[in-house]
């Protein structure tokens, strides 16, 4: 089994979280990436949504909000993201940058919509009661 490690931000607001789609993708993503050498999940964490959304997580704030695993999107059969995932403020306006193309407040009906480890993590923020 090969696996993909990542870190995520949770961002919800009314009910619905914040995801993205890369250039060329079919499905949302939670904001977030794999960590470079050296790096921390904090690091990573302000890193990645500093360059994909174009504000200023506050590592400070940071909680961490579970770890989840499914089948990796668009991988061979046996390859699983690891996700880790933190909630934390922010500072700016979101926009996306570099290889995002767009982003998007989802609910839960959006669903079908995004990766399979986003649906994990649809499915734990459903059952407690914070996504609509």
């Amino acid at each position: 089994m090969t696996v993909i490690d990542k870190v995520a931000w949770i961002r919800l607001e009314n009910g619905a979280i914040l995801s993205s789609r890369s250039r060329g993708k079919d499905v949302y993503y939670l904001p977030g990436g794999k960590r470079e050498a050296g790096e921390s999940d904090l690091d990573t964490l302000v890193r990645e949504i500093r360059e994909e959304m174009s504000v200023v997580v506050d590592p400070r704030s940071a909680s961490p909000a579970g770890v989840f695993e499914a089948q990796a999107h668009g991988h061979p059969y046996g390859t699983v993201v690891r996700m880790r995932c933190y909630t934390a403020h922010y500072r700016g306006t979101l926009r996306p940058a570099n290889e995002i193309e767009e982003i998007a407040w989802l609910g839960y009906a959006d669903r079908h919509r995004v990766s399979p480890v986003d649906q994990v993590i649809f499915d734990h923020l459903r059952r407690g009661g914070r996504l609509r």
